[in-house]
């Protein structure tokens, strides 16, 4: 009776542990709830990165226009100092004909796009204005200065070319209107390139912003070093002027960049992309990704460049990539969890088979047999579960490979270390399940004898595993009788084992090779650090490594799968022991 009792308690227990196993531990919870946070962060890490990119890629692009701009201006420049030497060389007296042969080699509109000709500018007093007026008239005998104004000198557009296009400019005296007047005066106040504020051309139709670009020279090719000096020794000035979308036009194609510029001088347009381009060629993004502001010092005055991204930068920076690690990932927690929610339904279905089973046995002896029963489907739901974990575990390696793939140029040193420690720890997670697959599989193979050369077998198992060249192993070559499958797992993981937690990179292992008196005896000796006596134990444990698991890689199954192989064929491993430096294991085979 108190035998039953005994064993109705104990089936209350083995019940109640079951019970536990049908429902979602914490553990589960967490393997999810982790699963979930990794998907998230590669998602969060890959869309930033796709963020950084665009940024980048605009700011490249948002910089380029600034410097075009300075580019084309600093050109413009060159030409007109060039035209300062050229009046230098001629002491300032150039003539009509002069001017238009010297602009006419330049080839004005190839070698100068966007501007809109090259022109001489002439300081004058009141007591020169006649002489001045008969001189030019010679050349050009409609030659008149307009319109009147009241200042004490004269800065009359003497010579223009391309004439044709600018001949409502000829005679135009730039004193009369203030923006053409502040920046002559400056030119000429600090000898340097000036440009004007935004005005509108005389010879602009359309009246569209644009600007004149003045640099001075002075009697007799001086560079006076003094405000007095250059007023009293200046002649006047070479000028070009500008329509702002003829500049721009020839410094930036709208066909080829990806964004949208606009321009202003203090608050005054100068030049729009989206009022100045063509319709067709706007492309403008209601919700523009990136949007930048500049303020750049253009020769005396302060322009204003703000750019934005249009549709053509969005659609060349849309990437897909972070949304299908996203879908992916949430694809492999909702399999993992399943996969959870699968083992808890199989404890269940266990459990009910063994109430069956104990309504219908009442003896001791047949509680036995359900409690077999129970171990054999955990055992195979351990086989299941260690299976079924390598697919979506290898889902996450390879999206950790595709992180280091895309991200390698842009990612800091530290997520780098990050990816590799979570690379290798998948890496070791796979190795430990396809170890406990062999684990698993030890007691449910038939293995047969058949003659092996315990040369070739090492030969090959060092090839396998790329360390040929390294170390070295000494064995018999005589040959052996004995199952070859189930041995080549025993030898390769001594092997292993031996080059894993060797202290060097290259050594020798020696294999020995007894007859005894009821099986055959294997010494397998490494030239390694060796393996404390004390030790020895917990080396052939399962999930057991003697040194941190970032330092040596392995599942900690290696010694434990072959000491249950052995134990399986009836044979047994040990460790030598009293041993100052390697390790010696030793294995016995029975003869069969």
């Amino acid at each position: 009776m108190d035998g039953l009792n005994e064993a109705r308690l104990f089936h209350r227990e083995q019940r109640s542990k079951y019970l536990r196993g049908t429902r979602l531990h914490w553990a589960h919870w967490c393997v999810v709830f982790l699963s979930i946070i990794l998907t998230i962060s590669a998602w969060y890490i890959s869309d930033q990165q796709v963020h950084q990119r665009s940024q980048e890629k605009f700011t490249r692009e948002s910089g380029q226009v600034i410097e075009f701009v300075r580019e084309r201006m600093a050109l413009y420049e060159n030409a007109l100092w060039g035209g300062v030497a050229f009046m230098d060389a001629n002491d300032g007296n150039v003539t009509y004909d002069d001017w238009f042969s010297y602009a006419s080699s330049l080839r004005i509109e190839k070698v100068f796009p966007g501007i809109n000709g090259l022109g001489v500018i002439y300081n004058l007093e009141a007591s020169e204005l006649e002489a001045f007026l008969e001189q030019q008239r010679e050349a050009q005998p409609n030659f008149a200065l307009h319109p009147q104004h009241s200042q004490p000198e004269y800065w009359p557009i003497t010579y223009i070319e391309p004439e044709g296009p600018n001949k409502r400019a000829v005679g135009l005296d730039v004193a009369f209107e203030a923006s053409r007047y502040s920046a002559i005066n400056k030119a000429r106040d600090s000898g340097k390139a000036q440009i004007t504020a935004p005005i509108a051309l005389v010879q602009d139709a359309m009246d569209t912003p644009g600007f004149l670009f003045y640099t001075p020279f002075y009697r007799n090719g001086a560079k006076p070093g003094s405000l007095s000096e250059r007023h009293r020794e200046i002649v006047g000035v070479t000028y070009a002027p500008f329509t702002m979308y003829r500049l721009m036009e020839g410094i930036l194609d709208r066909r080829k960049r990806q964004v949208l510029v606009k321009i202003a001088d203090q608050d005054q347009p100068l030049f729009d992309d989206i009022v100045n381009a063509r319709e067709e060629e706007i492309n403008q993004d209601p919700d523009p990704m990136f949007q930048h502001r500049a303020e750049v010092e253009i020769y005396g005055r302060s322009w204003t460049f703000d750019i934005e991204t249009d549709l053509s930068f969005r659609e060349s920076v849309a990437n897909s990539q972070p949304v299908f690690i996203l879908i992916g990932g949430l694809v492999i927690d909702g399999l993992l969890f399943g996969f959870f929610v699968y083992l808890t339904q199989g404890n269940r279905r266990a459990l009910s088979y063994a109430e069956e089973l104990t309504v219908a046995l009442d003896s001791l002896k047949e509680q036995s047999v359900r409690l077999e029963k129970s171990n054999a489907d955990l055992e195979q739901f351990t086989y299941v579960a260690s299976h079924d974990l390598k697919a979506p575990l290898n889902s996450i390696k390879q999206i950790v490979g595709w992180l280091e793939e895309d991200c390698q140029e842009v990612l800091p040193e530290e997520s780098k270390k990050h990816l590799e420690l979570l690379h290798t720890r998948c890496t070791r997670m796979m190795k430990l399940l396809t170890d406990l697959l062999e684990y698993a599989r030890v007691d449910r193979r038939e293995y047969s004898d058949e003659p092996i050369i315990l040369k070739d077998l090492t030969r090959d198992i060092l090839f396998l595993l790329g360390v040929e060249d390294r170390f070295t192993c000494e064995v018999p070559e005589d040959p052996i009788l004995i199952p070859r499958s189930v041995f080549d797992v025993v030898l390769r993981n001594l092997i292993s084992n031996a080059i894993k937690h060797h202290h060097d990179d290259h050594g020798k292992i020696v294999i020995r090779s007894e007859i005894g008196e009821n099986g055959r005896f294997f010494y397998v000796e490494d030239d390694g650090p060796g393996i404390p006596d004390d030790l020895h134990a917990k080396a052939l444990e399962m999930f057991q490594t003697l040194k941190p698991r970032d330092q040596v890689e392995g599942s900690g199954m290696g010694l434990a799968l072959v000491k249950k192989l052995l134990e399986y064929h009836g044979g047994y491993l040990s460790l030598e022991t009293g041993r100052k430096a390697g390790t010696c294991i030793v294995i016995f085979w029975p003869r069969i």
